[in-house]
């Protein structure tokens, strides 16, 4: 099975589904933090001032990436590992896989 797969048995109910709408407003937010950056280049401004906005982007991103992870870990994780079986390995093997990602980025 492959994670974009759910089983047939079940529909696939992602752990940040009740938070939907709050993620939705950052990454728009996180949008018009990535034009106002293409703005700030078009009109030259201070360096500084765009690395500024960059970290403050940055700092955005990581926000939304480790709350989605806390979500996959207590909805997704702690799920398949109930269920046991390979699902439960899987789906380790991704969250561990998605914290290296952070961790490098």
């Amino acid at each position: 099975m492959t994670t974009e797969q759910a089983p047939a048995t079940a529909p696939a109910h992602h752990g940040y589904i009740s938070s939907k709408d709050d993620y939705l407003k950052r990454l728009r937010r996180i949008e018009g933090q990535a034009r106002g950056l293409q703005k700030m280049v078009e009109d030259e401004k201070y360096c500084i001032d765009i690395l500024t906005q960059v970290s403050a982007m940055t700092s955005a991103l990581q926000s939304v990436a480790l709350g989605l992870l806390d979500e996959h870990l207590h909805h997704c994780v702690v799920r398949a590992a109930a269920e046991g079986g390979p699902e439960a390995d899987e789906k380790i093997r991704e969250a561990s896989a998605a914290i290296a990602r952070l961790v490098r980025s």
